[in-house]
């Protein structure tokens, strides 16, 4: 699956007790479309996102940044601590494109790409709203 959309706030880089490390970024996607009144919709969802292959493309996502990602998703659901249930939904990432550059991506472009493992890096037009 793939999916387009900007990023929500830095992405992190955590490691697990295996030693593995792993980025997680979240990602919203917009979409509108209008009702049977002929009102537009907006609306958003919102995707927490992980990917395993490299922790150095870390330094390229960038709150606002426009992706294109390809993986799977799934769904988890929990209860919170005032005991109601929520959901959300994962993106397990497998591709990273980035779009668009900001000053902190093109001076890390350079090293992130000649180690790529799965991200690549394309100038486009920003002209979405978020």
């Amino acid at each position: 699956m793939n999916i387009i959309g900007r990023l929500t706030r830095d992405a992190e880089v955590r490691t697990t007790s295996q030693d593995k490390q792993v980025v997680n970024f979240s990602v919203a996607i917009n979409d509108s479309y209008r009702n049977k009144q002929g009102e537009r919709i907006e609306q958003t969802t919102y995707f927490d996102c992980a990917y395993w292959l490299s922790a150095k493309v870390a330094t390229l996502l960038i709150k606002g940044t426009l992706v294109e990602l390809t993986g799977r998703v799934s769904t988890r659901a929990w209860v919170s601590k005032d005991g109601e249930p929520k959901a959300g939904l994962n993106f397990h990432t497998s591709n990273i494109k980035l779009f668009g550059r900001s000053k902190r991506t093109e001076t890390v472009q350079a090293t992130a790409q000649s180690k790529s493992n799965g991200f690549t890096s394309q100038e486009t037009e920003d002209d979405l709203p978020f």
